[in-house]
């Protein structure tokens, strides 16, 4: 590409290099964005513009007036600090929202990190259309990647026939240093070249500086050597101006038919800075106004336009990437029309997954439990109604981090198959252990269109907070099934029983989060969460033996969905005292519901399973179950104290955990930490004699 001479900031097509007038158009937006809202990381969108600008107009598959087209290839921007490449690119590339307006227009380039703008600080799926995922800590978008690469592969396995190819689009993520940093990518990078995903191209923005300086302050390794041991290709592109190279790399890339690519491109940070580009003050601080100057002198540009889009670029946009678009979206409904004709059974079944929704009638016949004292822990109860839906919902998946015969999580009907290189139409996962790949590889699946449960201790949640936190954020319909929930997993001791993790979870905004009580509990708790499907759901299971109540003498266990409901109230009037529990402490309060009222006690019992679909309830439920007028309350949980104060009001007792726990049979635990009926009983008395 050759220097770039403008005059009034009109291009001249024959004077200018069209490639390069559009590559620092992307350039000059980034640059005006920064400085105006001085704030923001120009240096990556200034080194890595060519490669962006090669990949939208010689190579992705995009229809610009329908973003959410199902075979489009996907791009993820890892490295999401660098957000203005990717809004500068929707915009210049004329991508449509789905009221029919541009994605981005130039008034919310010039609006960036400004309320209300479609260009905020870090790019947001579901606020900006044209963007796959919501990145910006490092290493989330590349290993949601994998779980797109994975869900492509699976859809094409289920879905493609012989005479119509739906599904064969391909996934690019381009990536920082600070991507290859963060232990999240390599957990990722290791499953996608297990699986030999050869859909997936990760673009490594090989640029080496970090916010601290050099990335040789802390990184040194050789990172195409370790993709190579993951099992990757990998391809050197020594020069990220140097499109044609890139070209080349992206050919190599889609003609690997046995492992995922790595693309490692060598840049600049900062390109045309004079006095910035390849050091740290570029990464995240806008350049200064003389600096502007300069640069834009340097690139050719007019030294005084402000967020400049000269004649002809849109063009040139249009006429790559949106015909190309046009063209295979043309081709594809062409193919759906025909796939509708032929076989019409599963393109109903593709209108279900894309409407977001399981088929009609997924949930007719899930399992029902009769009153058992011994009863079953509700892991297990979990996976007996996990395995009676799957048949009826063709798009569930999942699995564990290692972890699939503790937490019930496996598939087991006719036809669920495993998920394995070279076989990619089985239901069951094997992530091994890698919890945080597997939070974000399930949001991956979910942004696919795919229902995606994964499990693992509820301990271990906290490596997996991360994704948690960004499904939530996203509204993504994820499923964490989380068990061995307390100390009742009894001699693993305190490395493995949860105590804050419950406290954790429930403070995350837009996460449901759900502790059965018992079995027919843990069966509406799945009914709950599958009839949504704008946010993910925490379902939080015991290892041990609960008791299974019996329904005809205690509330229907459907009352889950209302998030608390009486369990048992008092024969004589209005209560006394109100227990309230969630999980396994729900039976050792039913226990001392029993001695309470032997001995006269009016006592009504909660089972309080969610505190979220508890107050998404109005008032009058709220305060029908737990009567403002009724102080004397007693809260039990086997978990962290923070929150329950609201339930439990400004008197009311509390037997929770007030450190960590230990390594013992449980019963030995429960007796120490005071978590019997005896330990409800006198705490519901010490409630009375307050009252008295």
């Amino acid at each position: 590409m050759n220097a770039v001479n403008l005059q009034d900031g009109t291009a001249r097509p024959a004077d200018v290099d069209a490639d390069l007038l559009a590559v620092n158009t992307i350039r000059t937006l980034t640059i005006d964005a920064v400085q105006r809202a001085q704030s923001g990381h120009a240096g990556l969108p200034m080194g890595m513009a060519p490669v962006g600008y090669a990949l939208w107009t010689r190579f992705l598959r995009y229809d610009p007036d329908d973003p959410a087209w199902p075979n489009r290839d996907r791009f993820v921007l890892s490295a999401g600090h660098g957000c203005l490449l990717l809004y500068a690119l929707l915009h210049l590339a004329g991508v449509k929202g789905p009221d029919g307006r541009p994605a981005v227009q130039l008034a919310d380039i010039k609006a960036f990190r400004q309320l209300g703008s479609r260009c905020p600080g870090h790019p947001e799926y579901g606020h900006t259309p044209g963007v796959e995922v919501t990145t910006g800590p490092l290493g989330q978008g590349a290993a949601n990647s994998v779980g797109m690469a994975i869900a492509q592969r699976w859809l094409e396995a289920r879905f493609n026939r012989p005479d119509s190819a739906l599904f064969d689009y391909r996934v690019y993520a381009l990536c920082s240093d600070g991507d290859m940093m963060e232990g999240v990518s390599g957990e990722a990078a290791s499953i996608a070249g297990h699986l030999k995903l050869a859909n997936l191209c990760w673009i490594y923005d090989d640029n080496h500086v970090s916010i601290e300086g050099s990335t040789g302050l802390a990184f040194s390794e050789d990172v195409a050597a370790r993709f190579r041991a993951y099992g990757w290709a990998t391809v050197d592109v020594a020069d990220a101006n140097d499109v044609d190279a890139f070209a080349h790399a992206v050919q190599t890339f889609q003609a690997t038919k046995d492992r995922p690519t790595l693309i490692r491109v060598r840049s600049i940070i900062g390109y045309g800075s004079p006095h910035k580009q390849g050091t740290s003050k570029i990464h995240s601080d806008p350049l200064g106004e003389e600096e502007v100057r300069l640069t834009k002198a340097a690139y050719g540009w007019p030294q005084d336009a402000q967020f400049l889009v000269p004649d002809g670029v849109l063009e040139r946009f249009d006429g790559t990437f949106g015909a190309r678009g046009r063209r295979l979206r043309a081709v594809w409904d062409a193919t759906l029309r025909r796939y509708r004709a032929d076989h019409g059974e599963a393109a109903a079944r593709l209108d279900d997954l894309w409407a977001g929704r399981l088929p009609e009638g997924w949930d007719f016949d899930l399992p029902t439990f009769e009153a058992d004292a011994k009863g079953m822990a509700t892991r297990e109860a979990s996976g007996k109604a996990l395995n009676a839906i799957g048949p009826r919902a063709p798009w569930l998946v999942g699995g564990a981090a290692d972890l699939a015969p503790s937490t019930k999580t496996l598939l087991e009907f006719d036809g669920a198959g495993v998920f394995e290189a070279g076989s990619y139409g089985g239901r069951n996962l094997h992530f091994g252990v890698r919890e945080h790949a597997m939070g974000a590889i399930a949001s991956g699946l979910a942004l696919s269109g795919l229902r995606p449960y994964v499990g693992t201790f509820l301990i271990f949640s906290d490596y997996m907070r991360p994704p948690t936190r960004l499904a939530a954020l996203m509204s993504l319909p994820a499923v964490y099934v989380f068990s061995h929930d307390s100390i009742g997993l009894g001699q693993d001791g305190p490395t493995h029983q949860p105590v804050e993790q419950l406290a954790a979870l429930r403070a995350i905004p837009n996460l449901m989060v759900i502790r059965p009580c018992d079995a027919n509990e843990t069966v509406e708790a799945w009914r709950v969460i599958l009839n949504q499907n704008r946010r993910p759901a925490a379902l939080v299971l015991s290892r041990q033996t609960l008791p299974t109540l019996d329904r005809g003498r205690f509330a229907p266990a459907s009352g889950l969905a209302r998030g608390a409901y009486v369990l048992v109230d008092s024969e004589d009037g209005p209560p006394q005292v109100i227990l309230i529990a969630s999980g396994s402490e729900v039976a050792l309060c039913e226990a001392a519901h029993s001695q309470l009222a032997g001995d006269g006690v009016s006592a009504r019992l909660v089972s309080m399973p969610s505190w979220d679909l508890f107050e998404a309830q109005d008032e009058a439920y709220r305060r029908l179950v737990l009567p403002p007028d009724v102080t004397a309350r007693v809260v039990v949980e086997a978990g962290s104290p923070l929150g329950w104060d609201r339930y439990a009001g400004p008197t009311g007792e509390i037997i929770v955990m007030r450190g960590f726990g230990a390594s013992a049979p449980i019963k030995q635990l429960e007796q120490h930490f005071g978590f019997t009926a005896d330990d409800v009983v006198a705490a519901a008395r010490r409630q009375l004699t307050k009252e008295a």
